[in-house]
């Protein structure tokens, strides 16, 4: 169940409390009179199961709440209520398949932020890899695919393109494809400086290495484990439980990959470092196409449930109105 608390400006005020107590998924509902200061208004306090709170959040956007008010949301562990177990029967599905979809935006907003710290983990992954690669251990190849934090962009990818936020994507664009080559770089100079300090040679690349040559041998394989870890992610990312996040950074060769890109060039093995350029286009390819599908049919499959709250012909022309007026306001801010 999803707490919420709402700033509402004292016109929107008559449309907020219908609309709310016309929705079977929202209980527990008190209204603090004036208690606001900052924006000034009401303090609407409710809980709203997290089957029904992707369309009651989106009904509160539609009436300017988020512009002339606040609407606060935190998720609740437990409550001993009545009223709040029959508003989770009332909602139909299940709450731990909810998507809500602001929360899935919030989340992966942190994850395209081509910071320090994501191109820290980033470079000490990929290095991490590139060490695995020439001593043919898999533990170290597991510890990097960990470590790794490409799959929050890949996420925040696939989240822009189906919401069709475009800033969204492009920063998450941005975040892979400078995060990997920079990765990369600091690999292929961290290789030079351990051959130099003679702790790692070329001869450690060439030989046999039986558990860990898969990576730069992409096969039909390498697309089906990408698009499944694809669907795994984004469905750990939407929904309550998100446990299986990790065994979905331990699947995909994205990090690894890069490292033997690096590893590779860094001793002059070109058709290796080919095959592991290729196996991570695959991968990222892969994971993107299995994400973006699973927000599809997520999206279609809560539309049909028809959440949308039903809202009565004036609280339907107060959204309008708080439509146009964020309209003008974007409109006046671009001037």
């Amino acid at each position: 169940m999803l707490h919420l608390r709402l700033i509402v400006p004292p016109d929107r005020m008559p449309a907020v409390t219908e609309l709310l107590e016309g929705d079977s998924s929202v209980t527990h509902l008190a209204v603090l009179a004036g208690a606001a200061r900052d924006p000034v208004g009401d303090v609407v306090l409710c809980d709203v199961a997290r089957e029904g709170a992707s369309a009651v959040l989106g009904a509160l956007r539609d009436l300017g709440l988020a512009e002339d008010g606040a609407i606060t949301a935190e998720n609740v562990d437990l409550v001993l209520s009545e009223s709040g177990r029959k508003a989770e029967e009332d909602a139909p599905g299940l709450g731990t398949d909810a998507v809500i979809w602001e929360e899935i935006e919030h989340r992966v907003s942190d994850e395209i932020q081509l910071s320090a710290t994501y191109l820290t983990f980033l470079v000490v992954a990929t290095i991490i890899a590139g060490i695995g690669v020439l001593l043919d251990q898999p533990i170290l190849i597991v510890g990097a695919m960990v470590v790794g934090p490409d799959f929050g962009p890949l996420a925040a990818f696939c989240v822009g393109i189906v919401q069709r936020r475009r800033t969204m994507a492009v920063r998450a664009g941005v975040a892979l494809l400078v995060g990997f080559p920079v990765a990369m770089a600091a690999t292929l100079a961290t290789t030079w400086l351990l051959a130099a300090l003679d702790l790692v040679d070329r001869s450690m690349l060439l030989g046999d290495r039986p558990l860990t040559d898969f990576i730069w041998r992409p096969d039909a394989l390498s697309w089906v484990v990408g698009f499944l870890a694809g669907i795994a992610g984004i469905t750990s990312l939407t929904s309550a439980k998100s446990g299986a996040l990790v065994g979905v950074l331990i699947s995909v060769t994205t990090v690894p990959a890069a490292a033997n890109v690096a590893v590779a060039l860094a001793f002059g093995v070109f058709d290796e470092a080919s095959g592991s350029a290729v196996q991570l286009a695959v991968n990222l390819v892969a994971i993107v196409f299995g994400g973006v599908l699973t927000l599809v049919v997520q999206r279609l499959f809560w539309q049909r449930r028809s959440l949308q709250p039903k809202r009565t012909p004036q609280a339907r022309r107060v959204a309008a109105r708080a439509r146009r007026s964020a309209r003008r306001r974007e409109a006046d801010g671009r001037d």
